[in-house]
């Protein structure tokens, strides 16, 4: 049995590192693992990464050191390259991703589950402002780039919207029993997810 990608697309906004945190406990005991990512940036607060120089990045991606790269609002982004082994075990892996980079993702991984993270337009804009990175022109720029369409590939499956405008328990928790649902179609065979984040721990 081989696992799948889930490769999680969203906004900056949408609050894609909260959701994924929250998601985390409720697969608790299941063969799955959340990947962390290589970026050529440090760590911000609430940020999960490997923060790297760009001279370093540029050498890992040289040895082949990664199994997915792309470059988004001037940073470079990696995963490594033990993401196919992991896969390979039958291990089913989260990913943080990127839209324009979908098409590279899904050819490197023709079976990807994609997810997109959706929020409403003026949530989206209060947790923008409320962050205080960007202003003006820039917070423009940012509401229009997140509803553009996401790029055609052929051959991938329809995206799996996630709603992240309200609770964020609620969109945790739909989430999570839409990855479960896509390993017991493997043959995991695994007690129905709770109604709550109950803590745990993730393989």
């Amino acid at each position: 049995m081989s696992g799948r990608l889930f490769y999680v697309m969203g906004p900056s906004g949408a609050g894609k590192d909260s959701l994924l945190k929250a998601v985390k406990p409720l697969l608790c005991g299941l063969p799955v693992a959340f990947v962390r990512r290589y970026i050529t940036r440090s760590s911000g607060k609430g940020e999960w990464h490997i923060p790297v120089s760009r001279t370093r990045f540029a050498k890992m991606e040289e040895e082949g050191a990664f199994a997915l790269t792309w470059y988004s609002h001037g940073c470079s982004y990696g995963i490594a390259g033990s993401t196919d082994l992991a896969l390979a075990h039958g291990i089913f892996l989260v990913v943080n991703g990127s839209r324009e980079a979908l098409p590279r993702a899904v050819q490197h991984y023709p079976d990807l589950v994609p997810f997109l993270i959706d929020v409403d337009p003026s949530v989206l804009r209060s947790r923008i402002e409320g962050r205080g990175r960007e202003s003006g022109k820039d917070i423009e720029e940012r509401l229009q780039r997140a509803f553009m369409p996401l790029p055609p590939v052929p051959g991938m499956m329809p995206c799996l919207h996630i709603d992240n405008s309200g609770s964020l328990e609620d969109a945790a928790l739909h989430m999570a029993r839409l990855m479960q649902h896509f390993m017991q179609e493997t043959g995991l065979k695994e007690p129905a997810l709770p109604r709550r984040i109950v803590p745990g721990r993730v393989i």
